[in-house]
């Protein structure tokens, strides 16, 4: 499935169904069978007799997937299959997505710009920069090896500079940053990196007013790899 609409303008939703299963060599019979199944699974029965023009835009994406459906394909390719729709057409799409994998056991290889997708979805995930592999691997092993989780700790003023130095001997993070009395580290894995830190600074007499963990995203795994956010890639 592309990014632009695969179906025509003319004919009725079943009919553009009925007529791809033609040109894969299924007689009339059968091509109106599959386009009933690919309707019902992607729910576009209301929408049988209507033309794609009156569609709305999640409205025909699920029309082009059904249209890639009904030859019974073992991988299905989709370009960026959310791109330009509203939030709640995008969750649309992703379960419908989902739901195919989950229930026919479908390979989907699929491009997207949203990094939030590939990181909820995906059971694997290539990043592509500037016609380049840079990584590979499931996004729960790209996060935990190329960015690590992020820990914000803020401390009584005057004590940044002891927590830092404190942060680089007992976690060994990747990154320190100290930000007035607030200390930024990178560390492999939060859960077990931060209890013996808060613990340290706590022997030390240093008082922590707050501390925050949070898990990296795919965004994050870009940045580190490239110096750039994907945002930044396409605003370039």
């Amino acid at each position: 499935m592309g990014q632009k609409n695969g179906a025509g303008e003319g004919f009725r939703v079943r009919d553009e169904l009925v007529t791809q299963g033609r040109a894969y060599g299924m007689s009339r019979a059968v091509a109106r069978v599959r386009a009933d199944e690919v309707m019902g699974l992607l729910e576009l029965e209301s929408l049988a007799d209507r033309t794609p023009a009156t569609l709305s835009g999640g409205q025909r994406r699920r029309l082009d997937i059904a249209l890639g459906l009904v030859h019974r394909p073992e991988l299905l390719f989709l370009d960026e299959p959310s791109t330009g729709l509203d939030p709640q057409s995008r969750a649309d799409i992703w379960g419908h997505i989902l739901r195919l994998r989950e229930r026919h056991g479908m390979t989907i290889f699929l491009t997207t710009h949203y990094l939030e997708e590939a990181d909820s979805m995906a059971e694997r995930v290539v990043i592509i920069d500037r016609g380049r592999v840079i990584a590979d691997g499931t996004a729960d092993g790209l996060k935990a090896g190329l960015a690590g989780d992020r820990v914000t700790v803020e401390v009584e003023e005057g004590f940044s500079g002891r927590a830092a130095e404190m942060a680089r001997r007992v976690v060994e993070p990747g990154e320190v940053v100290v930000e007035g009395t607030v200390v930024r580290l990178r560390v492999a894995r939060a859960a077990s990196a931060v209890p013996g830190y808060l613990r340290a600074l706590d022997e030390a007499g240093v008082k922590v007013l707050s501390a925050e963990t949070a898990r990296p995203t795919l965004d994050d795994v870009f940045l580190a790899l490239t110096g750039r956010t994907l945002r930044e890639e396409g605003a370039a």
